[in-house]
């Protein structure tokens, strides 16, 4: 099978994987998942080695759409909206996760590295999982605004929480200093060169933007603006996440329809991901699962501890109801793509450990998409905002 042959195959497999996962009202990406796994190296070997061999490239292709995509969430519209209570909770409950669990796995003598990924990783959440169970009941209320603002935070603090994190686990992990200082002060210059990389794109996209009117043509200036930061990012050895994240940030504040930007992408993204999250299946490493039982449930478990201390102190700060300290968590529980796109990155970055952290985050994902919609409909029941 060559490569244009096999990545044909990908996305008729994963259309049909997610029209039965429909059927059977599991999220598509879980089907994209099993999919991947199923005709992977482990147990068909369908995917022959010239795809697997190019998943680094869809997978930086599919992370830069997915940041930039999260970036627009920071506009100053955004912020003014969503209030206090918001932005106390989406901040709290993202670092909730990652102390929580990252405090757990040391507990556990987890290498300090190791536990520094997880719980960056263990802040992302699935807005997808949690819109689609929304929709299905027509819920709405104020409870339901919150969890949507929340939602809609959630993981870009969970991607400056895990560039942040990855920067000092790498100096960590090679050993390159003596010192805590020199450290952070490294992960803060790749941090500061993401920003500076994001922030030169975005004027360079809102500016130069507004000239183009025809739709076919904006979308190919956008891909080629987001490509070129992800090419650069990756040149020059900073966050590829972070980048396009700030790229979109610039953009949203620059212009009054930044919209465009967006949407113009719909038509295109969503067969990307669908490739990277199959390929993302077909990465697992099934010898491996065996290993992952202590540290994929201390995972699991810890995640939802922080998450839950994270939010009821974010509640109680910025004087939320008392229904949103109670269950707000539980809306928050899925997790699916931007995590798999962080243990991805980690498996590249740690090529000894890097196995078992993607498949640990992959495995526990699956668990989180089939358990955390069933609870976000709980949260939904408790706060009396279904509707139909």
């Amino acid at each position: 099978m060559n490569t244009i042959l096999g990545i044909g195959f990908i996305l008729i497999v994963g259309l049909f994987s997610a029209k039965a996962a429909e059927k059977i009202k599991t999220p598509a990406i879980t089907a994209y998942l099993v999919i991947g796994i199923v005709i992977g190296p482990c147990v068909l070997n369908f995917m022959p080695d010239n795809i697997i061999n190019i998943s680094g490239i869809i997978s930086n292709v599919a992370l830069s759409l997915i940041a930039f995509s999260i970036g627009q969430n920071f506009s100053k519209r955004t912020f003014q909206q969503v209030g206090k209570q918001v932005l106390w909770i989406s901040i709290l409950e993202a670092l909730g996760a990652w102390f929580v669990t990252v405090t757990a796995l040391l507990c556990f003598n987890v290498p300090g590295y190791m536990a520094l990924v997880f719980g960056a990783i263990a802040a992302a959440s699935a807005p997808a999982a949690i819109i689609m169970v929304v929709r299905q009941y027509k819920a709405r209320g104020k409870f339901v605004d919150t969890l949507m603002g929340v939602v809609a935070l959630d993981d870009a603090w969970g991607l400056i929480i895990f560039s942040i994190s990855l920067a000092v686990s790498k100096a960590m992990y090679l050993h390159l200093s003596t010192s805590m200082v020199s450290v952070v002060l490294k992960a803060l210059l790749e941090i500061c060169g993401s920003f500076l990389l994001g922030g030169i794109a975005g004027i360079l996209l809102s500016y130069i933007g507004r000239l183009i009117k025809n739709k076919t043509e904006l979308l190919i200036y956008t891909l080629g603006i987001i490509f070129i930061t992800t090419g650069l990012a990756l040149h020059f050895h900073v966050s590829v996440l972070l980048s396009c994240m700030f790229l979109a940030a610039v953009v949203v504040n620059l212009n009054n329809e930044s919209f465009k930007y967006f949407d113009v992408l719909g038509d295109v993204d969503w067969p990307i991901y669908l490739i990277f999250f199959v390929l993302a299946g077909a990465s697992l490493e099934i010898a491996l699962l065996a290993k992952i039982g202590f540290i994929g449930i201390v995972y699991l478990v810890f995640r939802v501890i922080g998450k839950f201390a994270g939010t009821y102190f974010g509640a109680k700060i910025s004087n939320a109801d008392s229904d949103v300290s109670k269950y707000l968590s539980l809306g928050l529980m899925p997790q699916a793509g931007v995590a798999l796109g962080m243990a991805l990155i980690a498996k590249d970055q740690f090529p000894e450990v890097g196995g078992l952290i993607f498949t640990t985050v992959a495995a526990t994902t699956v668990v989180y998409e089939i358990i955390g919609p069933f609870f976000v409909k709980v949260a939904l029941q408790k706060t009396n905002q279904i509707h139909a």
